[in-house]
C-alpha cells in the first residue's frame, strides 16, 4: 500500500496534455479526470508493490489492453490523500487470431480516501504475445 495525493497544477497540466478545458480541472478545488489515476501507478508506485514485475511476463512482448475505472461517488479532488492497494487480477490464455497463445492479466488498484472509503477501482489488462519461434 502506498499514499497518492493529486495535486491540483498537476491535475491541471494532465487536463491541458489531454485536450480537455473542462473547468473542473482546475483551480484549488480541482477533481481528477477519469484516467488521471493511471498516474500513482505509473510514478508513484513504490518498488515491492505489486506490479507489472510481478505477472512473470516478457516486458518485450508486453501490449497494453485496457484500463477499467469504476468511481464510487464523486471523483477525488485536488489534496485528497488517497491510500493505493494493487493486487492481481485475473489471468487467461488464448490462441491469438494470427496464430500464437496471448496471456492476458490484470492489475487491480484500489484508491480509499483518508476515512478507509473505496473511491475508486482502476484495472489494467495487459496482454503478453507468443515469443515468435
Amino acid at each position: 500500500m502506498y499514499d497518492f495525493t493529486p495535486e491540483a497544477g498537476k491535475i491541471a497540466e494532465f487536463a491541458r496534455a489531454t485536450g480537455s478545458a473542462n473547468p473542473a480541472y482546475t483551480g484549488d478545488d480541482a477533481v481528477v479526470p477519469p484516467t488521471f489515476l493511471t498516474t500513482a501507478f505509473l510514478i508513484a508506485q513504490p518498488p515491492g508493490e505489486f506490479g507489472i514485475d510481478d505477472l512473470g511476463f516478457d516486458l518485450k512482448r508486453l501490449l497494453h489492453g485496457e484500463e477499467e475505472y469504476v468511481f464510487h461517488g464523486p471523483p477525488p479532488a485536488a489534496g485528497t490523500r488517497l491510500s493505493v492497494t494493487s493486487r492481481p487480477g485475473p489471468v487467461s490464455e488464448k490462441e491469438g487470431r494470427r496464430g500464437g497463445r496471448m496471456r492476458f492479466a490484470a492489475i487491480v488498484h484500489e484508491y480509499r480516501d483518508e476515512t478507509g472509503r473505496l473511491r475508486v477501482e482502476h484495472r489494467t489488462t495487459l496482454i503478453e504475445t507468443e515469443e515468435k519461434p
